[in-house]
This record gives structure tokens, sequence and C-alpha cells, in this order.
């Protein structure tokens, strides 16, 4: 039989990607293969140089025969569809195989080219710097892409942010290496980096998109960033507000990192140093302790802070205080001395009923008789003092006492009077009229006369006339 090659019989290079060690399928002629029709499909590759090798061959509906005799020979078979399989792919496996088909008298021939795909094994950071130093670039790590194919291209991140090669605080220098048994490549990145202090707890990562596959980020690393102290702050620590007797507590911080663990107090003219330590407590503070307190740097005392304590206070001392016998008609002194940290605001009561201004006493009567006290306030401090107003009767005169009250009444009234002294208690009323007077004077003069040593109760007053002989 004579068997000639159609004109069609060799097609365009189709291309195969494959993934490394896993199984990959060859396709005769896209898998437009009528079998049918297919009185033998061979597989051959080319092993360079001109030369090529067989794999595979089957006739007709007979089984498939083998007949590499290299490494192919445990990792070929041909499936149903004719094409090749090709197990546990390696980097060597990159080259053209051939499917040829012979169908009646005609030969035809459909080369595949094939390549291999391997993504990244691991993605990691190693070597990473104990700590970064402000303004100082530093080696910050490397990044390895180990065992790919092809070559991994590699990529730094801040904070999910790329970094860029800038030849001053950033430098990226990165290499490959070629396994030569494997032919993969490992990806080496080295990232020098010079820090700021805003990258205090910035994440450093490295990522790579392969061509296959998804994307790879290393796990996360943080670095220490060290830098000089810059600034320092003196804060009061103490219940507000802070009274005579409390603890307040003064506390230097300073944003140096390592911070510095000791410092000098300046304490009402004295320098007290503190190491290991950054407070220093003050117990028991008084007024006298309120004033400017500051704190520096035992290494640069001119790197300070200061804050002002106040301690807050408050007396009052009301005089006359406590019980207050007075009789009607006299005059009575009342003085309030306030000795306070700030502003004082005073309310003054008297049985429990505000008042709208300090007392005053120019001329007693009885119904300035009651409980006063008043309340001094100076921000949160409240201190309160208060006295009690006895009023007794006036002298006598011809061993009686005499209290007049003048009322204008615009109806009948009936009014009582009630007196006690020592000897017992005596009640009187007396009802007074309205009617009007010729003169228009409508004012009714009620006028009593207590005998004896007599105190005067009012029970409904508004006009009384009373009068009781001595006991």
């Amino acid at each position: 039989m004579c068997l000639r090659f159609s004109p069609f019989a060799v097609s365009g290079l189709e291309t195969v990607i494959g993934l490394y060690g896993e199984t990959l399928e060859i396709p005769c002629n896209k898998g437009a293969i009528n079998a049918k029709e297919v009185m033998i499909t061979k597989w051959k590759y080319d092993k360079g140089e001109g030369l090529s090798g067989d794999l595979l061959v089957r006739q007709n509906n007979q089984n498939v025969v083998i007949s590499a005799t290299d490494d192919y020979k445990s990792r070929v078979s041909m499936a149903e569809n004719s094409s090749l399989l090709l197990t546990e792919a390696k980097l060597a496996d990159q080259r053209t195989f051939t499917c040829m088909v012979v169908a009646g008298a005609d030969i035809a021939e459909y080369p595949v080219n094939v390549v291999i795909y391997k993504t990244p094994a691991d993605l990691t950071i190693t070597g990473k710097a104990a700590e970064l130093e402000i303004g100082k670039r530093t080696k910050l790590g490397t990044c390895v892409a180990q065992d790919a194919s092809p070559a991994a291209n590699i990529t730094w991140l801040k904070n999910n942010v790329p970094l860029v090669a800038d030849g001053k605080g950033i430098s990226i220098e990165a290499s490959v290496q070629v396994d030569l048994v494997t032919g993969l490549s490992t990806t080496s990145s080295v990232l020098e980096y010079s820090a700021e202090k805003e990258d205090t707890d910035a994440e450093f990562t490295c990522s790579t998109q392969h061509t296959v596959g998804a994307e790879l980020v290393s796990s996360p690393v943080i670095f220490t960033i060290t830098y000089s102290t810059e600034n320092i702050v003196l804060q009061v620590i103490a219940q507000e507000p802070l009274v005579e007797g409390d603890n307040v507590t003064l506390k230097c911080v300073a944003d140096g990192n390592p911070a510095p663990t000791s410092f000098n107090f300046h304490i009402k003219g004295e320098v007290v140093k503190v190491e290991d330590g950054d407070t220093y407590t003050i117990a028991n503070v008084s007024r006298n302790t309120s004033g400017e307190y500051k704190c520096s740097l035992i290494d640069n005392p001119t790197l300070e802070a200061s804050e002002e304590v106040t301690v807050k206070y408050l007396d009052i001392n009301l005089s006359p205080s406590g019980n207050i016998v007075k009789s009607a008609g006299e005059t009575f002194d009342l003085t309030l001395k306030i000795e306070a940290s700030g502003d004082s605001k005073v309310s003054w009561t008297k049985d429990n009923v505000k008042l709208d201004k300090k007392p005053e006493f120019t001329k007693l009567t009885y119904s300035d008789s009651g409980r006063y006290e008043c309340e001094v306030t100076v921000g949160l401090l409240r201190q309160t003092a208060s006295f009690e107003l006895v009023l007794h009767e006036g002298p006598f005169v011809n061993g009686k006492i005499t209290h007049k009250i003048t009322v204008v009444p615009t109806a009948n009234l009936t009014v009582s009077c009630t007196v006690s002294n020592d000897f017992g208690t005596d009640t009187r009323t007396i009802n007074v009229s309205s009617h009007q007077a010729d003169d228009s004077d409508q004012t009714k003069v009620v006028v009593g006369v207590v005998v004896g040593l007599l105190v005067a109760t009012l029970v409904i007053g508004l006009a009384c006339l009373l009068y009781k002989k001595s006991k």
C-alpha cells in the first residue's frame, strides 16, 4: 500500500500547558480524530538535534504498544481519543510531541508544544532584622519563592501597599538560582529599608503572582523601630479634685524607643533621681504642695517637661455660730470668712428655705428667729456652717412688756396670741371688725400688754392687743 501525505497533514503548532508533577493530557489534532477511520496512531517526541524518539503506537483497535525505552517508558499511555497521557510532568517535558495518524492512504502529523509551569512551593521571609533604626537603611529580610517555573517575581509590601526601590530609603535586589536536577527556579529578594517613626507596628509582607495559580502572600512580620527621645511629657495622676491628705503621682513619659527607664524629678527646688522607673509619688499633700513640677532625662537634662499641681482646699469660719440668744430690737453682726483655692459660691437658707442673699440683722424682730445655714462651694468642694437664732422679749417697763402690731383689716378677723414662761402658758383671742373711717384711715391699732417674764408666740397674727398681770 502506498501512503501519501495530505497537503494539510501538518497543522500549526499547538501549545499545551501542564502543571509540574501532575498528569498532562496532550490532544491529537485538538481531539478531532475519527477513530473509525484511523488505522495507526503513533506518538513521538523531539529529542533535539533533529532526532526524534518513539513513545507508543496503536493499530486499528489493537492494544497500545509502548515503544519508548527511556524515562517515558513508565510514564506514557494513550487515551481512547488518541491523546497522549504523560504522568509526573517535569520541566524536561518542555518539548514538542507529535501525533502521527494513518487514515486510509493518508498520513497526518500534529505537533504539540508542551510548557510546564510550577507555582512556588512556599513564600517566606528569612534573615529578619532584629530591629530597625530610624534614618538608617537596614537589611529588613529576604523573601524566598522556592522551586517555581518560570521564576517568580516578588513584590514587597508595607501594610499591603507595594514598596518601590528609590535608591535612597528603599533598596530591593532580586536573584534567581536554578536547580540543576529539577530545573526549578528559586527567587530571592532582599529588602533594605530606612524606617520612620510611623513604621511602628507596620506589617511587612512579600507576594508573588505566578502565571498559574492564586497569588501567594507571606506571613506578615513586624519590626521594632528604635529612635531616640524627642519629646517628653509630665503627667499628673490624682483623683479629682486633689485635696489635702491625698496622694499625687508624677509620671514622666518619653517617646523614645526603647523608652528611657530613669528620670530626674524636680520637686520644689530639689532634684530627685528615679532609676528603673518613671513615676514619683507625693503622699499626704497639703495646700503648700501646689506649684510647678518638672521631669527631665538623666542623660539629657535639657529635655524636660513641666506641669502645675493644684491642691484644692476650702476653709470657712462663721462667727458667731451655734445657739445665739438675742432680744428683739438688738443689732446682730454676722461674719463669714472663707479661705479657698479658687472662686467660691455662697448660698444661705433659713429653716431649709433658700434666701436670696446673706442675712443682715440691723434691728432684730421675732420673725428673725430660726436656724440659718450657709453653704460654700469651690468646684466639687463643699463646706457648711450654721447657727440657731432665738429671740427673747424686750425689757420690762413697770413690770410689763408691751408689744404693738398695726394692721389694716379688710374683713372681720379673730386673732389669738399665745404666751408662755416657766410658770405656764396662756392664750387670748380678740375680734377685730372692719369698717370705713371718716378720715379714710383704716388702720386699727391693737395693743397687748404682757406682764412678767413672758415669751410671746403668735399663733395667727394679723393684729394683737393682749395683756396679762405679772405673776
